[in-house]
């Protein structure tokens, strides 16, 4: 049984109050009473004290057991005088990039600096560093000697193994061991965070022995550690192809990817080994995913649910977020192109009604609320409450993904809980419209002609975001998404259930340009299927290789699932053809691929087709 926290200033001390955040500076502390943190949180991001935002949720559970917490949010990097600010935590520290990969964050698919970021204030770019966990972890070293320090997030998460990194164009260790940190967290860290600072307090009581924090880190799911290579693990592993195999061949590097794909289920994975010279990280299996009690709790801590009162400028993330509801976590659907699966999980979480009730209570409190709920959702929209029927079968099960190549039969894919949802939002006091951002997974949809009907009747605010990704049935495969003619029957039902409810509204389609496996031919004819279909799209999302995840494998090693060879669009030049194709319509599009001009359009700039209307 785990040890309780100790008794700290911090449960001594009158409370903060409500409005309190967490500690950002000395004042701060000195404000609560603290003349030193038992742990120090940095972070990529501005500091944004709500749920969606990883590190004030642990920082909020931390304070909660006791434990003092400090967060200190964007910091210069050039130099380790900013880490010293707050003092040198008694524990540990913990290290994240932000809620996105700093990589992302900062450049372009086309490898260009990105001059505004949703997470910084005033949506300014440049205020992290590249590859911020490898930064801030060496700055901390420098900071503070022999502090423990502890790597989370999803930089470090999907980081965690050999990875390609597409803006070096090479492979890359793990960061753990280029890190030189004591251990990695991966996925999310609700259920370890506590643990860790309960076994590093007792650890530093005895001494805070350096060679036997190996011992006290180890054997946590969810965790990677570094060992010696001629070390065996205590418990069934797999070792993965090897650093020096990796580098030798592409396809071994495939094989490693397909492995961590399929050893993903928290219930029967193995611990997972991969070796680097004389060293060898660990991964321990997954942590279970939060049970709907767990997760309740996380998004009730007493968060000011607002950003810090230092930032004079507003953050773009917050203005998006701030009026919405997160109500699952996790999703089931696999995409190869996307990490979320790989942080949060195939397994699906969902809130009560009750606590996203109790949420809406507080969301109508902030100043700004005007009645409007923006969003209810998650990764994807319509996954609330949905789950394996066979707990049995879910335990053993290898699967990776739940919908492709079809649904499984096994999976419980009934609306009627998220649509009871939405009407109960809509009846709250004081809520005028309750709108479904995120993105709908259109193939369970089809599954329920009612929730089709009650979103275009009461959700959708003119236009609902869909994500088709291609019409290419090959690359659809390598993607694990959904023939097109799905797309097709929700798009004809989405345009029935809108006309029935006297409405004019809009799909939104997302396609992605170079994905692994596209050809030229291929965008040819989906431009074709767009110019069919009344589409002319003014934003394509160009393919980004992020670590880990498999399309990535397929474009750094150029084979597929079936370790066979695929096409790849690399340089400037191909992808930008295949981008062009999606823009068909664009006369500098049309100049570069060859194309004649557009002949003259309807003056309000819409085509129109029989029956149905669509974006420009």
């Amino acid at each position: 049984m785990a040890a309780k926290a100790p008794t700290s200033k911090a449960q001594s001390s009158p409370s903060p109050g409500a409005d309190a955040f967490l500690p950002m500076s000395a004042a701060d502390m000195k404000a609560r009473g603290w003349s030193e943190l038992d742990v120090l949180l940095v972070t990529g991001d501005a500091y944004i004290d709500h749920p969606s935002f990883g590190v004030a949720l642990l920082g909020r559970l931390l304070e909660r057991e006791g434990w003092r917490v400090g967060i200190l949010a964007q910091p210069d990097w050039h130099s380790a005088d900013p880490f010293r600010a707050m003092g040198r935590p008694r524990l540990f520290a913990g290290v994240s990039g932000g809620a996105m990969d700093s990589m992302v964050s900062s450049y372009t698919a086309r490898r260009r600096f990105r001059h505004r970021d949703m997470y910084s204030p005033g949506g300014e770019g440049g205020k992290r560093p590249d590859r911020a966990v490898l930064v801030y972890a060496n700055r901390l070293r420098e900071a503070f000697p022999g502090l423990p320090i502890v790597l989370g997030g999803v930089e470090a998460s999907l980081r965690r193994f050999a990875h390609y990194d597409y803006w070096q164009d090479k492979l890359r260790r793990s960061w753990l061991l280029d890190a030189k940190a004591d251990l990695l967290v991966y996925g999310h860290g609700e259920g370890l965070i506590q643990e860790l600072a309960r076994r590093l307090h007792h650890w530093h009581r005895k001494g805070a022995d350096r060679q036997r924090l190996t011992r006290v880190l180890g054997g946590l799911r969810g965790t990677v550690v570094h060992r010696p290579a001629t070390e065996t693990p205590p418990q069934p592993h797999l070792d993965l192809p090897s650093w020096e195999e990796v580098r030798q061949d592409k396809k071994a590097f495939m094989k490693a990817a397909l492995i961590l794909e399929r050893e993903s289920n928290p219930l029967n994975a193995p611990l997972l080994r991969q070796q680097f010279g004389d060293r060898a990280v660990w991964a321990y299996p997954p942590q279970e995913s939060l049970s709907s009690v767990e997760f309740d709790d996380s998004h009730e801590l007493p968060y000011t649910r607002r950003p810090h009162p230092s930032y004079q400028e507003k953050i773009p993330a917050w203005e998006t977020i701030k009026f919405s509801l997160a109500n699952t976590r996790g999703c089931f659907g696999g995409c190869t192109f996307c990490a979320i699966t790989l942080h949060q999980g195939r397994k699906v979480v969902s809130r009560s009604e009750a606590s996203i009730l109790r949420e809406v209570e507080q969301i109508k409190q902030l100043p700004g609320f005007t009645g409007t709920l923006s969003d209810v959702g998650g990764p994807t929209a319509n996954m609330y409450r949905m789950a394996c029927s066979r707990p049995e079968v879910e335990a053993v099960c290898k699967r990776t993904s739940c919908i492709h190549p079809k649904i499984c039969k096994l999976l419980d894919t009934d609306h009627r809980a998220q649509i009871d949802l939405l009407r109960r939002l809509r009846q709250v006091e004081g809520v005028k419209k309750v709108f479904v951002a995120s993105g709908v997974r259109y193939d369970l949809a089809n599954r329920s002609p009612e929730y089709i009907e009650e979103l275009a009747a009461h959700h959708v605010g003119g236009q609902i975001s869909v994500a088709p990704e291609s019409t290419d049935p090959a690359v659809l495969q390598l993607m694990k998404k959904p023939g097109i003619k799905e797309y097709e029957r929700f798009e004809a039902a989405f345009r029935r259930a809108s006309e029935k409810a006297g409405k004019e509204q809009y799909l939104i389609p997302y396609f992605i340009a170079s994905h692994p496996g596209a050809t030229e031919d291929g965008m040819e004819k989906q431009a074709q299927w767009l110019q069919a279909h009344g589409y002319r799209l003014q934003q394509v999302q160009d393919f980004t290789p992020t670590p880990m995840t498999l399309a990535t494998a397929m474009y750094y090693s150029g084979f597929g699932p079936d370790l066979k060879p695929i096409p790849v669009a690399k340089g400037e030049k191909a992808r930008q053809r295949q981008k062009d194709w999606l823009r068909y319509h664009d006369p500098e599009s049309r100049k570069r691929l060859g194309l004649e001009p557009e002949k003259k359009r309807h003056p309000k700039g819409r085509r129109r087709q029989k029956g149905r209307r669509f974006p420009v």
